[in-house]
């Protein structure tokens, strides 16, 4: 009957907008938290993590920075170091473990040493993946032993830094990290040794109140968050609304407090002219 023609059953099957979403492999594709838009995760990790579209400079690993500004001539340093659980904070352990499983890394910060373009330089590279990049006694002692290294090796000292502050499992041997990685550049310093910081988003709390702020050259990324305390608390502090820009890496640099703002794509030209520049001044001197 006419009726049975109209009522029949669609022969082929429906896919549910979850069924949709289960079919596209985990990790695949990125969505852009600047411009929205999606793209195949190859092709921005491709463009060392920032978006074709708008610019945006998403959070890159450890590793991967390494491998752009140093390639196979990097050694790393104190990789087997691991923190302990000095508080008995309960579940650290199982959160360190997991970020390790997670990471590949051991923690919260890379070190070694490598050449930059035949610039030999020591190097440290946070990594925000882990514990949010947050600073534990480990990765004070880190950076420390790569800063006494690069004093005794007499050759340069980069940062990149990415990091949540002080981690709050470890209290307050958290916080000494501040005065450590603080002495450790000051001698560095006064024995006429180059450190050039790199922030990364985001560079807050004790990070940015300690070594990331002292370099000879401070550098941040385009967008980066730095600061010491967040924008709700020093409003409520001072009682003002701050401007929509504050404690980005172009609000530091507009008001004196950066050296510029570097690209990404352009940070290696960059340190490697710095490098050649301070090389040359060395060589004239003696």
């Amino acid at each position: 009957m006419l009726k049975d023609i109209f009522n029949k059953k669609k022969k082929y099957a429906t896919v549910s907008k979850q069924e949709e979403r289960d079919d596209v492999p985990e990790g695949l594709m990125i969505k852009c938290p600047s411009c929205r838009q999606i793209f195949y995760r190859k092709e921005i990790e491709k463009n060392l993590m920032i978006c074709p579209h708008c610019d945006y400079h998403h959070q890159i690993s450890s590793r991967d920075r390494i491998d752009y500004l140093m390639g196979s001539s990097f050694v790393e340093w104190d990789e087997d170091m691991v923190s302990e659980n000095p508080l008995e904070f309960p579940g650290y352990l199982e959160k360190l473990e997991k970020d390790r499983e997670k990471t590949g890394i051991n923690e919260a910060v890379v070190t070694g040493k490598g050449s930059i373009n035949g610039y030999e330089t020591a190097i440290a590279v946070m990594d925000s993946r882990f514990r949010m990049g947050s600073m534990g006694s480990v990765v004070g002692e880190k950076i420390s032993r790569a800063v006494e290294r690069a004093r005794e090796e007499q050759i340069p000292f980069i940062i990149f830094t990415a990091s949540g502050g002080a981690r709050m499992q470890e209290g307050v041997l958290s916080l000494m990290q501040m005065s450590k990685t603080s002495v450790a550049l000051e001698r560095f310093s006064r024995s006429g040794g180059l450190f050039i910081s790199y922030m990364t988003h985001p560079t807050t709390g004790g990070v940015s109140a300690s070594f990331a702020s002292l370099g000879d050259y401070n550098f941040a990324e385009p967008g980066a968050l730095i600061g010491f305390a967040g924008r709700r608390i020093i409003e409520q502090t001072i009682r003002e609304k701050l401007p929509d820009d504050f404690q980005t890496a172009e609000f530091l640099f507009k008001h004196g407090q950066l050296d510029k703002v570097v690209h990404r794509l352009e940070m290696k030209d960059v340190l490697t002219n710095i490098l050649d520049i301070h090389q040359s001044t060395s060589l004239e001197v003696e």
